[in-house]
């Protein structure tokens, strides 16, 4: 896409378990755009923190491209690839492993300030990592700059690993799970706050999660792109993909959100899978990977092919379903 700050092309990960080759991510294209919100949804194993790790780089592809500010990142060196790795920052999804125990939190956030020399001396990086620890409502600083991870709490933790991405004035954050491994009584003020500070920062965020509601909520502006087995199902307008879901593995992940009036939740029509058994990676049926548990199955057609992104009914979205990319309509697979 024109105009992407960071891209990913054809990309392909496999990992090697003994002689077995798994294929985590599988064609995968993806463009962010300057500060744009776009939400990766799907259930567990779906690929979707591979994906924002290669995003990231701290991970390369097998096969396909990454691209950041047009540029295929293999070819960056010396400054090019120090600036693409600055301007990329991951905020990861457990804040009780992605901490060092052995160092305070001044040294935690300290370090990448004289990494990449944005800070000369103690005196100004001291003052670099409280005004960091402002910015995430770690106050009063002096009560948490000199602790160890271990007298934080979960909550603490992770906006400790949100200063840290921040220590760079990165373009582009990609946000793993971050608000998963804390209670939910904090979850909505640490979305309100990484919200805050992506409009102030000018920042795009890539915000990876399981629950789509969560997706709905913190992307309502921006986009979702739907993963199921290592695959984008379909990608588009938050607002569009919520409002008039196309795939079916989407309209089945919204169908199971419990809506907030009890009385919707109980008249809400559930859609019953054809299988609740996930295909394993290193069984992936032929065809579309979800047409063995899809109700919309179409024989001959959904097992023989697998099928790529193509424009919807929506032209603002795109979807991996043959009938719905041929022009046919669903029709419930008889039971």
């Amino acid at each position: 896409m024109e105009g992407a700050i960071l891209g990913l092309e054809g990309v392909y990960r496999t990992f090697k378990k003994g002689r077995t080759l798994i294929p985590v991510l599988q064609d995968i294209d993806l463009n962010v755009m300057p500060q744009e919100c776009i939400c990766l949804v799907g259930e567990s194993g779906c690929g979707k923190t591979t994906t924002g790790k290669i995003l990231s780089g701290l991970l390369k592809p097998s096969r396909g491209r990454v691209f950041f500010e047009g540029k295929d990142t293999t070819s960056l060196r010396g400054a090019a690839y120090n600036a693409y790795r600055r301007a990329v920052q991951i905020i990861h999804q457990d804040p009780y492993a992605s901490l060092n125990p052995a160092h305070t939190i001044y040294s935690t956030l300290s370090f990448p300030l004289f990494r990449h020399k944005l800070v000369k001396h103690y005196n100004e990086a001291r003052e670099r990592v409280a005004a960091l620890l402002e910015m995430v409502d770690l106050t009063p600083v002096a009560d948490v700059i000199d602790k160890y991870p271990h007298q934080l709490s979960g909550g603490q933790r992770q906006r400790v690993g949100i200063a840290r991405a921040l220590t760079t004035n990165p373009r582009v954050i990609v946000a793993d799970e971050a608000v998963s491994m804390v209670d939910v009584s904090i979850r909505i003020g640490l979305l309100n706050m990484m919200g805050r500070l992506q409009a102030e920062l000018g920042a795009a965020l890539v915000f990876i999660t399981h629950d789509l509601a969560l997706a709905k909520y913190f992307a309502w502006e921006g986009r979702i792109a739907v993963m199921y087995l290592g695959r984008i199902v379909e990608i588009g307008r938050t607002q569009e993909v919520i409002a008039n879901p196309q795939h079916p593995y989407t309209r089945v992940l919204l169908s199971a959100i419990p809506e907030a009036d009890p009385e919707r939740t109980r008249h809400k029509q559930h859609i019953q899978l054809r299988s609740e058994d996930i295909p394993r990676l290193t069984e992936l049926p032929p065809g579309c990977a979800f047409h063995p548990r899809c109700p919309w199955f179409v024989p001959g057609m959904c097992d023989s092919e697998v099928p790529t992104l193509e424009r919807g009914a929506d032209m603002d979205t795109r979807v991996a379903c043959h009938p719905l990319t041929r022009g046919e309509p669903l029709t419930l697979y008889p039971a």
